[in-house]
């Protein structure tokens, strides 16, 4: 089946349907039009919809209509349960079959006379074939009401007035249809539901694009929202686990487990299980029923059932829809459809004739909203009888306001309402039609009820998928009230909701988001399950498995009793990725449970880890592991810090503020006070790094944090609800990232920091436990055990605290050398506050050419990783031996994995060849060391001393003086360094880097070094420095640079300044000095080239190279004179003043289209 088409078609028929009904109800509406004398009570009805629901409401409704018997008749045409095909043409034919029998005098019985006075023009119309088709299809809806009103209304409706117009064209709906809906896609009823789906999801698109503005779902949106359409390999495997298994329990002789390829059979037989005497006692609900997939699957196999068990095959269908299918759903169309797919199961089992005299309907029960007057119910009670409508009865007429909205999760009080529904209808109310009409409400809710009690032998559902963030008001209120455990989500209240619905050992079936499965919100769900009920069976997908959904899904089905040792079949399918993988794997572990990714366990195994994640795939081993006495919670205080509440305020990368207003070296609140300093150290988390570094940030603690603790107050009303554990802060302690992509990493932190909820830390008094604690959370086997804790990569300080901790002897002095190396290598990049100086010119690594040095630091870089690698393989392999874990795990570590900046495996994955990585890594060296070149250009660095030289705000060439008094390369004086394709000024970047190269690695080898740069970065040093240097700055200072490039619109003059030497007039002195110098130099070209474009003694080539170049020249000039004239010249009269404190973000955008974009300079630093 190509769903892409479907998907296609049906969108775009919502469209056309929408705009087509739209236009034939501004017709049909027009004073004095036709339908008001032809169907005067149609129109009413109309006119009544429009006023209670709206045009749009109204609109929508009958599109959609319209689209159910579209599909339905075209399904039915092509499976042949049409006598004459309704909406298709016969074979060899273009127009429907209908219309072209019709012109052929074969009218179908009871058809209006009218069809045949237009097709034999005794009735005038401007198109009276398409006149003629609308009036025998109305016919042919209404002969279907009798087999099918769930899907054909009564006659008159007024949906037939709003019949589309165009049904015969080659681009009518019907054309478009059947070429979608072919015969061998029809073969199957699941097309009616996918059609469904997509026909809806446009207008799911639309309910989340609002709810991302904080535009709550109502009711008659849910659908929408949460419609969604449940794989078929699900739906069988959920369906054989629930009532096949039912069946087979009953029957263990009984061939049904021959067709069911996803029933995972129990270890063991079973004798204590829900007794079935027959077929037709097994009662079959999916309360969430959508388009009805699951049911029909389920008769499919209740098929099976009674064939087996000998009852006549003509008698089959008719007793499944009486005795074993129930649905329930509150949206109108998709119960239709639900019916309908069902009538077509039953209708491919009997042939047209029978099925048309099949008196059996399906048991589709569409929730709808039913309200009384308190008057109202007291004149049914007066006619019930005071015993029968009792306190319970008349509380359940109160249950059902809100049905559209509650759905399912509606707990009806009234207990046994089978025999009040008979008494109720039994009851003589005279003539008062009032009163008739409003017992049939009671009869309406009574049916509602007994759909909604606990008599199920299976339930299974793919319950909708809703956050609270989604809910309205009404349904967060009633989830509260009667969900109170689980009332985050739709989902989880629906699971628990159904296991009511399901009688003792009854069997459930679910598929849901797997996030029940181990985030600690939902621990209370999992006691509920694993100390109420049993899992039976899961299957676990992978992230991406699921195409239908945004979130990672799992499928399980449930016993409605408590089997603690119960060891349930579970299917883990997280290392096949994609779709296309889920079923065949699945199917491959269940049919070889002794495959790598098939488990069985039970509740008891389960409940013994912290938290009770449904980790079943936990060895008993690593279960055990979780007995240990200590944990790193009893070893040590994990901790969450603090949120700003305004990142963009209280937060700066460290390079973007000025170090005499920062203090790196404060050990306590005391001393930060003391110091006066407004910035402090910050722990964020950031990517996966272990050991040592991702010290990136700093945050405004200025006067012990006064002015993040009054926002918070302000806010909030207390400080502490988002500045957590301020006594902790400026402790020296073990750091992670919160949350990760991969794995978790753990990060030595040394005194001075303040710590964030994502940068969360653990602190302890002895520093043996912390290193204990650095080296066991590193470790292959802590990665193990926070799988089955925190599968969802999420490692919340409670999380880490449960990790369970054994003292393993010699990792100590391992664990310090990692540390040591991982700040080693953190240290040797200029974004480290404690960066002293290049490696490259170390005199370590130093040798007489670039090209030798690099070689000696690539060697040196590649023995720390190797030393690195074993040092953590020595450290797994001592813990796993302490663990007692030897038979299960093993102590490599990949070398993607050695988190050091300096190893190509780390810094760019291995999705390319190590060859690849090593062009790579001597690129981005050769840049780095560009890089730092510029910085000694600025003054930030220096050859002569380590670490940063001018940094504070306004700092000139004479401080750069005082503390390098005789300096063996001069920083530039004025603070700006033009960027230009050419040499057209003496201070230019490229020339002064060659002078740099000449410093710092002599006048010999100048030419061979400069060719090692260029070879390494694929292209000369000035194309480097005009098309890449700042894209890199930008990226190496995670868009918040230091060196600012000036650039006009095209590119045509360039120059860097340095921030941290900004002064007033910078931009004067960037336009006296450079930019008016730049174009009066230009226009000398110019002249020079126009002379020689009219010099008789040059060649024709050179004089039209001339004429062309001095073209070119006048473009640059008139782009650089208005670029001057709107931009340059008034920033220059404005002398911006700027604060580094008030960071990059805020003062970069100051200076407007004069600085060269920064795409994402906006987004928050969160």
């Amino acid at each position: 089946m190509d769903t892409n088409a479907l998907k296609k078609f049906a969108q775009a028929a919502r469209n056309l349907l929408i705009g087509q009904v739209t236009a034939k109800l501004d017709l049909v509406l027009a004073e004095g039009a036709a339908a008001r004398r032809e169907h005067p009570r149609a129109v009413k009805d109309l006119e009544n919809a429009l006023r209670t629901s709206g045009r749009t409401q109204v609109v929508e409704q009958v599109a959609y209509t319209w689209f159910n018997r579209f599909t339905a008749l075209r399904f039915m045409d092509a499976n042949g349960y049409t006598q004459v095909r309704v909406v298709s043409p016969a074979d060899g034919q273009t127009r429907p079959e209908l219309l072209a029998e019709a012109a052929a005098g074969n009218l179908p019985d009871g058809a209006p006379a009218e069809v045949s006075a237009l097709l034999d023009g005794r009735v005038p119309s401007n198109d009276p074939q398409a006149e003629a088709y609308r009036l025998l299809l109305v016919h042919a809806c209404n002969a279907w009401h009798g087999p099918m009103p769930f899907l054909f209304e009564e006659l008159d409706d007024y949906t037939e007035l709003l019949m589309p117009e165009d049904l015969l064209s080659q681009t009518s709906i019907l054309a478009r249809l059947r070429a979608v809906m072919t015969e061998e896609a029809c073969q199957d009823v699941e097309i009616i539901g996918w059609l469904y789906q997509f026909y809806i999801s446009e207008k799911k698109d639309q309910v989340f694009a609002g709810l991302k503005k904080n535009q709550k779902i109502t009711a008659e949106n849910i659908p929408a929202a949460t419609q969604l359409f449940t794989p078929h390999w699900i739906v069988r495997y959920l369906l054989e686990n629930s009532l096949g298994r039912l069946w087979l329990l009953n029957r263990p002789q009984s061939k049904l487990a021959a067709q069911m390829d996803y029933y995972i059979a129990p270890e063991e037989p079973e004798t204590d299980f829900l007794r079935i005497g027959k077929p037709e006692e097994i009662k079959v609900c999916d309360p969430a029923c959508g388009s009805g997939h699951m049911l029909t699957y389920a008769f499919d196999l209740l098929y099976a059932i009674y064939e087996e068990e000998g009852y006549d095959p003509t008698e089959i269908p008719g007793l499944i829809l009486t005795h074993n299918l129930t649905g329930v759903e509150i949206d109108d169309r998709a119960g239709a459809l639900a019916a309908f797919a069902l009538a077509m199961k039953a209708a491919a089992k009997l042939g047209r004739r029978r099925f048309l005299r099949m008196e059996a309907k399906p048991d589709i029960v569409v929730l709808q909203n039913v309200s009384f007057t308190p008057a109202e119910l007291q004149d049914v009670a007066a006619v019930v009888g005071r015993n029968l409508f009792t306190d319970e009865l008349r509380e359940t007429m109160g249950q059902f306001e809100q049905a559209k909205n509650f759905g399912s999760l509606i707990v009806p009080k009234l207990r046994d309402p089978a025999e009040t529904v008979r008494m109720v209808e039994a009851r003589d109310f005279g003539g008062d039609l009032l009163l008739k009409e409003v017992q049939a409400r009671v009869v309406v809710v009574l049916r509602m009820v007994e759909a909604l009690s606990p008599k199920y032998h299976v339930v299974v559902a793919n319950p909708p998928y809703m956050g609270g963030k989604g809910m309205n008001a009404k349904l967060q209120d009633y989830l509260k009230d009667n969900f109170s455990d689980v009332k985050a989500d739709l989902f989880s209240a629906f699971m628990v909701r159904n296991t009511s619905l399901a009688l003792l050992k009854g069997q459930l079936g679910f598929m849901t988001p797997f996030v029940w499965m181990f985030i600690s919100s939902y621990e209370k769900l999992r006691l509920f399950i694993l100390e109420e009920k049993t899992i039976s069976s899961l299957i676990q997908l992978e992230y991406s498995g699921f195409d239908g959904a945004t979130v990672p899904i799992c499928t399980f089905t449930l016993e409605n009793t408590h089997r603690p040792d119960f060891q349930g079949g579970f299917v883990r399918l997280s290392d096949f990725r994609g779709a296309a993988n889920q079923a065949p794997r699945a199917l491959e572990a269940i049919q070889d449970q002794n495959s790598s990714w098939f488990y069985r366990a039970s509740a008891q195994d389960i409940q013994k880890i912290p938290g009770k994640p449904i980790a079943y795939w936990a060895s008993p081993k690593m279960v055990d592991c979780f007995d240990l006495p200590d944990n790193v919670g009893s070893l040590a205080s994990p901790r969450q810090g603090l949120a700003s509440s305004d990142n963009d305020r209280f937060l700066r990368l460290w390079h973007e503020v000025t170090p005499n207003r920062s203090s790196f070296k404060s050990f306590s609140r005391k001393e930060s006070v003391a110091s006066g300093a407004r910035w402090f150290p910050y722990n964020k988390g950031g990517a996966y790094r272990k050991w040592f570094g991702n010290n990136e940030f700093v945050v405004n603690w200025e006067a012990d944090g006064r002015a993040l603790l009054e926002l918070a107050t302000q806010l909030y009303g207390s400080p502490t609800r988002t500045i957590k554990n301020i006594r902790h802060y400026f402790s020296d302690s073990i750091t992670w990232s919160a949350i990760s992509s991969s794995k978790l990493s753990v990060r030595k932190s040394d005194p001075g920091f303040i710590f964030d909820q994502k940068g969360q830390c653990i602190f302890s008094e002895k520093e043996s436990d912390k290193i204990l604690l650095i080296g066991f959370l590193n470790s292959k086997i802590c990665y193990h055990l926070l799988k089955f804790i925190s599968p969802t990569l999420d490692f919340v300080s409670g999380t880490i605290a449960k990790l369970p901790v054994k003292t393993a002897q010699g990792t100590d002095a391992k664990t310090q050398a990692l540390i040591e190396s991982a700040r080693s290598d953190w240290d040797a990049y200029e974004t480290s506050w404690d960066f002293t100086t290049l490696p490259l010119l170390q005199p370590d690594h130093r040798t007489e050419t670039l090209e030798a040095t690099y070689t000696t630091l690539r060697t040196h870089w590649q023995g720390m990783t190797d030393e690195m690698q074993r040092l953590e393989e020595e450290n797994n392999r001592i813990f796993i031996d302490a663990y007692g874990l030897q038979d299960e795990l093993t102590p490599e570590v990949p070398l993607n994995e050695i988190t050091l900046t300096c190893n190509p495996a780390y810094r760019y994955g291995t999705k390319n060849d190590a060859e690849a990585n090593e062009a790579r890594l001597r690129a981005d060296t050769m840049a780095e060391f560009l890089s730092y070149a510029v910085g000694c250009m600025f003054g930030r660095y220096s050859l002569d001393a380590p670490g940063l030289i001018l940094a504070n705000q306004g700092e000139t060439l004479a401080e750069y003086i005082a503390r390098v008094p005789d300096p063996t390369f001069m920083p530039d004086k004025d603070n700006v360094i033009p960027v230009l394709d050419a040499d057209w000024f003496a201070d230019d970047i490229t020339d002064r880097f060659r002078q740099f190269l000449r410093v710092t690695f002599g006048e010999d080898s100048f030419r061979e070094n400069l060719r090692f740069i260029e070879e390494a970065l694929g292209k000369d040093i000035r194309r480097y420095f005009t098309k890449d240097f700042y894209a890199d700055h930008v990226k190496r200072y995670k868009k918040r640079p230091i060196y600012w490039m000036f650039s006009s619109p095209k590119g045509t003059f360039n120059a860097l300044i340095y921030m941290h030497r900004y002064r007033g007039d910078t931009v004067s002195v960037l336009l006296n000095e450079y930019l008016r110098e730049f174009v009066t130099k230009l226009e000398g070209e110019q002249v020079r080239l126009n002379k020689l474009a009219d010099d008789p003694t040059a060649t024709q080539g050179q004089r039209t190279k001339a004429l062309k170049d001095a073209g070119v020249i006048a473009k640059q000039l008139d782009e650089l004179n208005e670029w001057e004239r709107e931009v340059i010249f008034p920033l220059a009269q404005a002398k911006i003043e700027i604060d580094l404190d008030d960071g990059v973000k805020a003062n970069y955008p100051k200076f407007g289209t004069a600085l060269k974009k920064i795409i994402g300079l906006e987004v928050s630093d969160e």
